[in-house]
């Protein structure tokens, strides 16, 4: 444990003990829980954070990708409180939803349909039901090691180890949650990412019955490497001859560029799940996608498909948050907080280069993750960490929080904000100097 001992934790650690008695756990979030117990916020503001103990410190995860603004932005927060005051949900429609409607499909032409949802994986997994419905069919195809979310399917194979992921040309469909029905995993058709040959075989055998190929364009647990264009290329390809869709999942990477990841790409989706950074701090998700395709979800039609609804989806209090967000989030402000990423990891580099420590960092736009690896990884089992190598990195991430006052993701990456100056980057690059300079000989137990 790397808790400096004179740290101030007195009010985290009985507010944790009450948790406990009414949450299991002691917290609805596994993500944020923290041995021995996690800090609550007392306050936060721009890219820093201040729990009830009255410790601060800089914020590089802002809550898990979702905040491209940072905290309590002034413009979010006055739109926002002005529509509190007119209220926040309703059995009717609001403006504010139309208005967002307009921005985002303005914004990306892909999107010429767009429905709102609670959450990422909701939006995930309105996704696949739209798929199916569209189709006919009931399979899905997804990356081995993908994160999407909650949804039975979606989650199919998102942790697997050497032991159960099976044959690399054939890879198992792995449940992560115990008893999790045979009959979902038998619908998931697992592949390895940026593998061609291999993808296209399984794509292949299972043609009849797929309604769609989902993929994240730069899979944060896969390792954050963009995927390859041929590849994507191909399995475009593939989907185009077999009338399967091709659904993407940019619910954290919509922040890489301007129109989302899939603007550097030469292809197109028939369908789009987003989240994140289009809440402007609240929870969201929205699907997005060809008129022909979005039309299963239309209340108006004789057969409607996809029966769809949700109590608070389109509430006008994230709707107007949303927006604002993301008419902040224009084509300067995406290119300035790329820029400025880029230059912290170009500065991380130069220690790396200096401490000659075997790290790379991979990543895309506006996020990036460290490795501990000679080579970048460029699918799930060269991404992998062994149980071992994930505590290393547990005590190295603790290190960062108690001594240097920083947060990061958990799984060793950094999501930026617009907040974010080269003061707080060059503090962050101090504070990795520190790290890998202390656990150098620890890193290079793991790299390969």
């Amino acid at each position: 444990m790397n808790t400096p001992i004179n740290i101030n934790r007195r009010n985290s650690s009985a507010l944790y003990k009450r948790a406990k008695e009414v949450i299991t756990g002691g917290v609805s979030r596994n993500t944020i829980h923290r041995r021995p117990h996690l800090f609550y916020v007392s306050q936060a503001k721009g890219s820093y954070v201040t729990d009830i103990d009255a410790n601060t410190r800089i914020d590089f995860a802002n809550n898990m990708a979702s905040l491209i603004h940072g905290h309590a932005h002034p413009a979010i927060n006055e739109a926002v409180i002005r529509q509190l005051e007119r209220g926040t949900a309703y059995t009717m429609g609001a403006k504010a939803e139309v208005e967002f409607a307009e921005l985002l499909t303005q914004r990306s032409k892909n999107f010429e349909k767009i429905r709102f949802v609670n959450s990422g994986t909701e939006a995930v997994m309105a996704m696949i039901k739209a798929a199916r419905a569209y189709t006919g069919r009931s399979k899905i195809a997804k990356a081995e090691g993908a994160y999407h979310g909650t949804y039975d399917f979606a989650e199919v194979s998102q942790i697997v180890r050497p032991e159960n992921w099976g044959d690399v040309d054939k890879p198992n469909s792995v449940p992560v949650t115990y008893a999790t029905p045979g009959c979902v995993l038998n619908d998931v058709v697992v592949f390895p990412y940026n593998d061609i040959e291999r993808t296209i075989n399984l794509l292949e055998a299972n043609k009849k019955d797929l309604a769609c190929v989902l993929l994240d364009l730069v899979s944060h647990r896969v390792g954050m490497f963009p995927i390859e264009e041929d590849y994507l290329v191909a399995i475009y390809n593939w989907t185009r001859k077999n009338r399967v869709l091709l659904v993407y999942d940019e619910v954290v990477t919509y922040r890489v560029a301007y129109k989302g990841a899939q603007d550097i790409y030469p292809v197109t989706p028939d369908i789009t799940a987003l989240g994140k950074i289009i809440g402007g701090g609240f929870p969201v998700g929205a699907i997005a996608g060809s008129a022909e395709v979005m039309s299963v979800f239309d209340p108006t039609r004789k057969i409607i498909k996809q029966p769809h609804s949700g109590t608070f989806s389109a509430n006008p209090v994230t709707m107007t948050a949303g927006r604002v967000a993301m008419e902040l989030f224009d084509e300067q402000a995406v290119s300035d907080i790329n820029k400025i990423t880029e230059i912290a990891k170009s500065q991380i580099r130069e220690v790396i280069k200096e401490l000659d420590v075997p790290v790379v960092m991979t990543g895309a736009g506006s996020m990036f993750r460290f490795h501990f690896r000679y080579n970048e990884p460029r699918n799930h089992r060269e991404t992998y960490q062994n149980p071992e190598e994930m505590v290393l990195i547990k005590e190295i991430l603790d290190y960062l929080f108690y001594h240097e006052d920083l947060m990061l993701i958990n799984t060793f990456a950094c999501m930026f904000a617009t907040t974010i100056t080269q003061v707080e980057v060059d503090r962050l690059t101090e504070a990795i100097f520190n790290a890998f300079k202390k656990y150098k000989k620890e890193i290079e137990t793991f790299a390969k």
